[in-house]
């Protein structure tokens, strides 16, 4: 600091000594800086630390980060052409530089204690907000929790801030969830909801997709939709739980009916295969039989007979031999000769009885 500015502060604190409260600086000792061994380099040095000052205070340049964009606005006109990642410059009072996050984004809707409207995670792309309550078909209240996974379309940054503001989730994503949800559900009654999830599902991706892809200049990219739950009212609940348990039964019960037929109907079987196999059996034997006596009647020839006929004769003759009192008649014929034993005489009778 120059001799003449130091002499000032000094005075300025000597004139004021007697009366510490009466003036701003007190005992306050202005510290003394001597620049004259820079001679004319001086004002340079001057200019130069007020410049890197200006520099710090204002800080006219902005850092965009590996999925971010900046977008340039001078005196209120947005570029067109996005700036990439790196150090980049600008004019303080005439420009400024937006940061835009291109990450994948996330919006959760869910039924979770202290999860509301003001909780937002907006610096971590993950945005918490309460679940969507909906009326179903006749007016009854229930609670849908979503999942929405988006970006925005790099391609056209700078568009989509100038035309939506950075508040720009806000005006597409929300609005356009919402609505195509209590869309889809109101036209289902509480009890019909669960059973006709999937289909809720694949309605409500397929409706809010083509809505953001219908949107001017392509803004956003919807990444993916989960339907995570659907709450229902407590007594609703209660009585679709009741339906529930009431169909397990029926099916329980059609089951067991099912089981004790399939049992009765093999043992049927079992009986009817049972029968028919002894009348088979029955039947084969009698065919066996039959083929035997035809083989038996096929083999007694005339030859054959008159042998059996001559063997028999030869046996009653020896016979005869040794009862000499019996009167024996033979005729021949058939098989063997047919025979005839004399009852009346009294011999034979008594032979006989013996």
């Amino acid at each position: 600091m120059p001799a003449d500015l130091n002499d000032y502060f000094n005075k300025k604190n000597g004139s004021n000594s007697g009366n510490k409260n009466s003036q701003p600086f007190g005992n306050f000792k202005a510290p003394e800086f001597n620049f004259k061994g820079f001679g004319k380099f001086a004002p340079a040095i001057y200019t130069a630390i007020i410049l890197i000052l200006l520099f710090v205070l204002a800080r006219p340049f902005a850092i965009v980060n590996s999925g971010e964009m900046g977008i340039k606005v001078t005196t209120g006109e947005f570029d067109s052409k996005a700036l990439g990642p790196g150090l980049h410059f600008f004019i303080p009072l005439f420009q400024k530089i937006i940061i835009v996050d291109t990450k994948v984004r996330q919006v959760t809707y869910a039924s979770v204690e202290g999860v509301n409207e003001s909780n937002l995670n907006r610096g971590s792309g993950v945005i918490n907000k309460s679940s969507i309550s909906v009326l179903d078909s006749r007016g009854l209240s229930v609670s849908i929790d979503v999942t929405v996974q988006y970006s925005l379309n790099e391609a056209v940054v700078p568009q989509t801030i100038a035309t939506w503001n950075t508040n720009w989730e806000d005006k597409i994503i929300d609005p356009t969830v919402r609505d195509v949800v209590r869309s889809v559900v109101g036209k289902y009654t509480a009890e019909e909801l669960p059973a006709n999830r999937n289909a809720i599902a694949s309605q409500i991706n397929e409706d809010i997709g083509r809505i953001i892809a219908n949107l001017p200049n392509k803004p956003v990219t919807l990444n993916s939709v989960q339907l995570r739950e659907i709450v229902l009212p407590a007594g609703v609940k209660q009585q679709i739980e009741l339906v529930q348990i009431a169909k397990q039964e029926a099916e329980r019960a059609a089951q067991e009916a099912i089981k004790k037929a399939t049992l009765a109907e093999g043992e049927a079987n079992a009986t009817i295969i049972s029968s028919k196999g002894r009348a088979d059996a029955a039947r084969i034997e009698a065919d066996a039989q039959a083929y035997a006596n035809k083989e038996i009647a096929n083999s007694l020839n005339n030859p054959l007979l008159n042998l059996k006929q001559i063997e028999v004769q030869g046996k009653f003759n020896e016979a005869l031999k040794t009862n000499t009192d019996a009167k024996i008649f033979l005729t021949p014929g058939g098989a063997v000769p047919n025979i005839w034993v004399d009852t009346k005489d009294a011999k034979q009778q008594s032979a006989i009885s013996r």
